[in-house]
């Protein structure tokens, strides 16, 4: 605890300088950020592949790839956010000006998940960086080579008292989770999000959490089935479903659910040929316990497509399975694997209904040519984000937040986003000094009357 305290209190010193806080110094820091990436590519693919099997493609596009789009983007608009905002000022202000200053919290705790192990790391740190903020990161346990390639290259770029990584396991991060950090993001399970956001309120302090939930995927019977059998599939089965964002279950329209089946078994050939279990391309089970848990659910309901599994390699082929209902023990929780049950209905209002009976997911997904039924979705349901005629692809742009609603997630990042959600938003008014208004005070005669022609 000594440790973590000191540890705490270097970043603390180190921000009061003041050294963070200027457009050049931060500029650089994402520089640097962006070529140590580059730099250590070779080995984030090599740890990316002995922790999860991850082909060379996913691992770049969803993990290496992100990360440099992310800081380009910023890199680009830096100087804008960094830039006072000049708002209006009300006529009991006459002779002031209004500013809004994006203040920095100063250090800030980053906490990353496994499914992503470094891109959820670092993507959070580039707007830490960009708001002017030190960082303490704390990789996952579960991905312990993604977690040592991270602490070697942070360790070898950035001053220790600027940002530092702490490796470890439940002991560490509960440990941290007592200092006094000035903010604390978080990406991981709705459990472990409710023990983050306990542990913060006892100080105050302001968290940011990504979490996850149940995020349907719904496709009405006027949907490109074709289409939306390869999109699905490809959001569910990235990284082997172990996506906060994926699909955990499909809503199918029941007079073209044979027909999307059918186009599903095709595209999942195309995906990953006929032995999904020796592909190259498809991820395997983070941990033996996470195995367990996916596989017990392979005893619910039918399954149509997939089911294999390798106990030894940790890795359960894409699985359809169907005859589901609410009660199943699939149903229950999010399934953070490569399960995906299907649900059929004939009204809209139907699965309006039942969607509304569950917490609020991360994300939702909806697969029809009507407008009409976009909209209607949009507006009836709450989510965290989502796509029309796609899955994961709002994630992916830098121009829109992501984050969750409810018990999904609380603030949100990417792009402007992140510099944000590690900013705090500081009002300042700079009054004039050539004249003044005598009717503020309580002294002057016929005050309260001038202050109520103003405000009335």
């Amino acid at each position: 605890m000594d440790m973590m305290h000191e540890l705490l209190n270097r970043h603390k010193q180190y921000f009061y300088t003041g050294e963070t806080k200027s457009y050049e110094f931060r500029k650089k820091q994402l520089e640097t950020l962006r070529e140590v990436i580059k730099e250590y590519e070779p080995e984030v693919l090599e740890a990316l592949k002995n922790d999860l099997h991850k082909s060379e493609w996913e691992a770049y596009t969803t993990e290496i790839g992100f990360l440099l789009e992310e800081i380009k983007f910023t890199l680009k608009h830096l100087k804008e956010w960094m830039t006072p905002e000049k708002v209006k000022s009300p006529i009991t202000h006459l002779g002031s000006k209004s500013l809004i200053h994006q203040e920095p919290y100063g250090v800030t705790l980053i906490i990353a998940p496994w499914n992503y192990p470094f891109q959820l790391q670092l993507a959070p740190l580039v707007g830490a960086i960009a708001a002017g903020n030190c960082a303490v990161l704390k990789p996952s346990e579960l991905t312990p080579a993604v977690s040592a390639v991270i602490s070697k290259m942070i360790r070898e770029v950035f001053p220790d008292e600027y940002i530092s990584v702490v490796e470890g396991g439940v002991e560490t991060s509960t440990e941290l989770l007592k200092q006094p950090f000035d903010h604390i993001f978080f990406t991981g399970s709705v459990p472990v999000g409710k023990i983050v956001m306990e542990a913060a309120a006892k100080q105050l302090i302001p968290v940011t959490l990504e979490l996850g939930g149940k995020s349907p995927v719904i496709v009405d019977q006027d949907a490109n089935l074709k289409l939306a059998a390869k999109r699905i599939l490809w959001g569910k089965f990235t990284n082997a479903g172990q996506t906060c964002i994926a699909p955990d279950y499909l809503y199918v329209h029941s007079d073209v659910k044979l027909e999307l089946l059918q186009h599903m078994s095709e595209a999942l050939l195309e995906f990953y040929g006929e032995d999904p279990l020796s592909s190259d391309k498809y991820s395997h089970i983070v941990s033996d316990k996470h195995f367990e848990r996916l596989k017990s659910f392979l005893t619910n309901g039918d399954v149509l497509i997939g089911g294999r599994h390798k106990e030894n390699e940790r890795v359960i082929s894409p699985t359809i399975i169907d005859n589901i209902s609410w009660d199943d023990p699939v149903m229950q929780e999010e399934i953070f694997g490569p399960i995906l049950p299907v649900l059929e209905f004939t009204d809209l209002n139907q699965v309006v209904d039942e969607v509304r009976r569950r917490p609020k997911p991360l994300a939702l997904y909806f697969f029809s040519e009507s407008e009409e039924k976009q909209d209607l979705i949009t507006s009836s349901l709450s989510f965290g984000g989502g796509c029309m005629n796609d899955t994961l692809m709002h994630i992916v742009t830098p121009h829109l937040p992501f984050g969750g609603v409810g018990s999904s997630g609380t603030g949100s990042y990417h792009g402007k986003a992140s510099f944000e959600a590690f900013s705090h938003r500081k009002s300042i008014v700079k009054q004039t000094t050539n004249f003044d208004f005598s009717f503020r005070y309580p002294s002057a005669k016929n005050g309260l009357k001038m202050i109520k022609r103003i405000m009335g």
